[in-house]
């Protein structure tokens, strides 16, 4: 493997931290997991406070420096998503990080093997919950109550020998374990107050895709008739435009495709009457964080932590209550922006204060 030649070898490693990240659910155009790693990545080369790498599928197998790459089949390609090839390629790539630290962002990449392989080579294995039983089923056709019971399996049976869960909301229901780290939320320098000239229109920003509720959102604007704009690519795309076709909504809703640009995505937030987050399940959504701290009018459902976080910028509603929706959006819109708020917010939620706080929890973990 090609690894051999960038990854230190074994008894040259120095004294900090090796860290090391596994996501499976890491694509050119997914969300928060992707900046949160991203801005690990950016922040440890800056800093030298940890070594840090990353592993995630991909095309083919290939490993540049700290971010290693394994072959795996395209699962969904508006996202990027990918299914790897078993874990036979994450555990060689681990014995030859030797990692203090693997952190596992998802249950479904051989966690039990991985665990044992990460054990065996002497190191912690920390489980992040992303996502509940309750997204991962609202995504999957057919009836959540036949979906979560065997989920919650899959959560339980993932954690069962991991040496801490790392979380933001409390990950007892799904998999039987207790949060003992606390997954913190971080926003780049782009999220900020600025100008701009706020149009009437409603901005959904996020994946299209069914456990988000975005239909919930269409039934409003087919009441209300205010002008609606959704940004992103996903697998409901399609659906969605048909929805808007029979609701005869067409003309009310543009549809874009995903903005990578911060800056770019910080306007659109600032420019919109007001800022949409339908989702019931958002464990580790940015876009509520991200637009509240740019100073845009915001609505989230109550279940979103986000939501608490940035408490009182946030308008919520009711998980799936098209009407207490409705409600939501009207008291935002009546609402004056809070502009100092917005700053504070900004100013307290970096990323440089998210990896400090974690890498204190993760050099408690291993002494």
């Amino acid at each position: 493997m090609a690894v051999k030649a960038v990854v230190a070898a074994p008894g040259a490693r120095s004294r900090r931290l090796v860290v090391c990240d596994v996501a499976l659910f890491y694509g050119d155009r997914s969300g928060g997991i992707r900046t949160y790693l991203d801005e690990k990545a950016r922040h440890a080369a800056a800093t030298r406070a940890l070594d840090h790498h990353v592993v995630v599928p991909g095309r083919r197998e290939r490993h540049r420096g700290t971010r290693h790459e394994l072959r795996s089949l395209s699962l969904a390609a508006s996202n990027g998503y990918r299914i790897p090839l078993g874990a036979g390629a994450l555990k060689q790539t681990l014995r030859l990080i030797e990692p203090d630290v693997v952190v596992l962002h998802d249950p479904f990449w051989r966690p039990l093997g991985v665990t044992r392989e990460a054990h065996r080579l002497g190191a912690k294995v920390v489980a992040v919950h992303h996502a509940s039983a309750a997204l991962n089923a609202a995504g999957i056709p057919g009836p959540d109550a036949v979906y979560i019971p065997m989920l919650r399996r899959i959560y339980r049976h993932a954690y069962e020998h991991v040496d801490a869960v790392m979380s933001t909301v409390d990950p007892m229901p799904d998999s039987g374990r207790t949060a003992t780290i606390r997954l913190r939320f971080g926003l780049h320098p782009a999220f900020r107050p600025g100008p701009s000239e706020r149009d009437e229109h409603l901005l959904y920003v996020g994946r299209l895709s069914f456990e988000k509720r975005i239909q919930d959102l269409l039934e409003v604007i087919a009441t209300t008739r205010r002008p609606l704009w959704i940004v992103g690519d996903g697998p409901a795309r399609s659906l969605l435009v048909a929805r808007c076709e029979r609701l005869g909504i067409a003309d009310l809703v543009t549809f874009k495709s995903f903005v990578s640009d911060r800056y770019e995505v910080a306007r659109l937030y600032r420019e919109a009457a007001c800022v949409v987050a339908t989702g019931p399940h958002e464990t580790f959504g940015l876009v509520v964080l991200e637009a509240a701290a740019c100073g845009a009018r915001v609505v989230a459902c109550a279940s979103t932590p986000a939501a608490q976080v940035a408490a009182p910028l946030v308008h919520t509603f009711t998980a799936k209550d098209r009407k207490d929706l409705d409600r939501a959006i009207q008291s935002a819109l009546a609402s004056p922006v809070d502009v100092g708020a917005a700053a504070s917010l900004a100013r307290r939620l970096t990323w440089k204060h998210v990896f400090e706080s974690e890498l204190r929890e993760f050099e408690r973990l291993t002494t």
